[in-house]
């Protein structure tokens, strides 16, 4: 019986398209308990509420390198240059400033500088307590708005990293700062992320990972990544199982890495005749 259950006239008069090419977690976990489960089978008995555990986290370690769903988000820099994560945040994969021709380019994370928890002091340099008895604290370190001070477009005399641009010239020159595109800090603590002052009313894309458990209709697996889940629900499961024979778990073991990295190439999307056309210019001769 065919997988596709509506008619062309439906799925081209709607907005979902592309769904064929994923798999929902639901069905990987019918899947799993119709394959893996029962008698004579690898897993003799186990509850549909572990397996769908386990089928969670398999999901939520292959969204991180595996699937590479990626989220992206397109804001304008407020006048703070403070802006919150998104509710689903991970990690980024790339913070960028977009120009006017529409052109992305990258902003790099600050190592020279922090957003520190800044106590608030009286005149005698005591700290301060609320009426609770707990340390008063600033919205803002000292340390962040100093930094930022300095990193305006009116002030690029006194920009950190335009300077490095200029003085990148000079042999010794730090690679990492050699960059006018302005940078950010991620305050871990209060997910927040902090621009510099020189992307002052621009527009910046954020593009980070989330673990595909935000939400019902982002439960869905690649189909090029379903054996893959199998493997690992399989062997989450048969590690956790107390008298399981070794041979078993490590024989699990090596299938879940080998099926996540057949995933992973799969999922590269390397095309001959576009690795064939980025390879054309590498026997280019550069000129000194």
């Amino acid at each position: 019986m065919g997988l596709i259950n509506q008619t062309q006239q439906a799925y081209y008069e709607s907005s979902d398209f592309g769904g064929y090419q994923f798999i929902t977690l639901k069905d990987i976990i019918n899947n799993f308990m119709l394959s893996y489960v029962g008698e004579e089978k690898i897993i003799g008995k186990i509850k549909r509420t572990n397996v769908a555990f386990y089928a969670q986290r398999a999901l939520q370690e292959l969204s991180y390198d595996t699937l590479q769903v990626k989220k992206s988000w397109e804001i304008d820099i407020p006048p703070t240059l403070v802006m919150a994560l998104p509710q689903d945040y991970v990690n980024y994969t790339k913070i960028s400033w977009v120009d006017a021709s529409g052109s992305e380019h990258p902003v790099y994370p600050t190592t020279q500088t922090s957003n520190p928890r800044a106590i608030i002091q009286d005149d005698q340099f005591n700290f301060t307590f609320d009426s609770d008895g707990n340390l008063l604290t600033a919205n803002e370190s000292e340390t962040w708005k100093k930094h930022k001070s300095q990193n305006t477009e009116s002030d690029a005399v006194n920009d950190f990293y335009l300077r490095e641009t200029y003085d990148g010239k000079r042999y010794g020159s730090s690679p990492e700062n050699m960059n006018s595109n302005g940078s950010f800090y991620i305050d871990p603590i209060k997910s927040n992320i902090h621009f510099s002052g020189n992307l002052t009313d621009k527009t910046v894309t954020v593009k980070y990972i989330s673990d595909g458990l935000g939400t019902d209709a982002e439960m869905k697996v690649h189909k090029l990544a379903e054996e893959a889940m199998y493997k690992c629900i399989a062997y989450y499961i048969l590690e956790s199982k107390v008298n399981t024979p070794e041979y078993l778990v490590m024989r699990y073991r090596k299938d879940k890495f080998a099926s996540v990295r057949k995933a992973k190439l799969r999922l590269s999307n390397i095309k001959l005749t576009e690795l064939s056309q980025t390879l054309r210019g590498k026997s280019k001769q550069i000129k000194h």
